[in-house]
C-alpha cells in the first residue's frame, strides 16, 4: 500500500542573519566568472569543482572559500554573486538578510574595497524590487590577519554607511582570540556600527566570553562551544 503524498510546506517569510556572501558562490557561477575574467581554476570541469564542495571540516571549507575568491575581480562580479544569492534566498522565503562580506579576502589580492562594496551595493539596491528581499552588509575582519589591517579598513567602510551596518570577526578562530581586535571594535562602536563576532565555533568558551566583554558584541555567531560552560549559557540566555 503506497503512502499518502506529503502535504507541501508553505514558504514562510524569514530573516537570514548568518550568510557569507563569498560562501554562496556556486560552481556554475564560479566557472562563468573565471571565464569572463580569464582566471584559471585548478578544476578541469564543473563536476570536479562540485565534488570539492563536500567539506570535511571548517578548514577545508575555508581553503576552497578563499581559493574561489580569485574569480571576483570587478564590480559586476560582486553584483552577479549577490544577485544569484538573492534569487535563491527569495525562493526560500527570505525577506530580510544581514550578509557577511570579507573585504580583506579581496584587498589582500589587489581588489580595492571600493570595487567590492560598489558591486555588492548595486545588487543590494535592486534586490527589493527584483527579488522582494531587503539586505544590509556586515563587514568582517579576518582574525588570522594583522589587527592593524582591520584598523586601516574601518575608515574605508564608513562612506558606505547606507550599505554597511556593522562589523564582524570571522575566519580561522583557534589562536586568534577576540581581544586582539578590541581597539578596532571600540572605534566601530564610536562610529555607531553594530558589532558581531564569530566565537566558540572552534575556539573555547572563553572566546565567547571575550567577544561579549572585550568587543561588546550584540550577537555571537556560532557560539556552539558555549555549551561546555553552563554559566556562560545562562548568561547568553539572559
Amino acid at each position: 500500500m503506497s503512502s499518502p503524498p506529503l502535504a507541501s510546506v508553505p514558504v514562510l517569510p524569514t530573516a537570514e542573519l548568518h550568510v557569507h556572501i563569498e560562501g554562496t558562490l556556486e560552481p556554475e557561477l564560479a566557472f562563468a566568472l573565471a571565464a569572463r575574467n580569464r582566471t584559471r581554476l585548478r578544476y578541469a570541469e564543473l563536476a570536479e569543482l562540485r565534488r570539492a564542495y563536500a567539506f570535511r571540516d571548517l578548514q577545508s571549507f575555508l581553503d576552497l572559500y578563499y581559493e574561489l575568491t580569485a574569480v571576483l575581480q570587478r564590480p559586476e562580479d560582486f553584483a552577479d554573486l549577490a544577485d544569484a544569492y538573492f534569487a535563491r534566498a527569495a525562493a526560500q522565503g527570505v525577506r530580510y538578510a544581514e550578509v557577511f562580506v570579507d573585504p580583506q579576502a579581496h584587498t589582500a589580492r589587489g581588489v580595492p574595497v571600493e570595487v567590492v562594496l560598489e558591486g555588492l551595493g548595486e545588487a543590494f539596491a535592486r534586490a527589493p524590487e527584483r527579488h522582494g528581499v531587503s539586505a544590509r552588509l556586515i563587514a568582517c575582519f579576518l582574525r588570522d590577519r594583522d589587527p592593524a589591517e582591520a584598523e586601516d579598513l574601518l575608515p574605508r567602510l564608513l562612506p558606505y554607511r547606507d550599505l554597511v551596518i556593522g562589523v564582524g570577526l570571522d575566519s580561522a578562530e583557534v589562536c586568534f582570540p577576540p581581544e586582539l581586535f578590541e581597539r578596532v571594535f571600540a572605534r566601530a562602536a564610536d562610529e555607531g556600527l553594530h558589532r558581531v563576532a564569530h566565537a566558540g565555533e572552534e575556539g573555547p568558551p572563553e572566546y565567547v566570553r571575550s567577544a561579549l566583554d572585550r568587543l561588546g558584541v550584540e550577537r555571537v555567531d556560532h557560539g556552539n562551544r558555549s555549551l561546555e560552560d553552563p554559566a556562560l549559557v545562562a548568561r547568553l540566555r539572559e
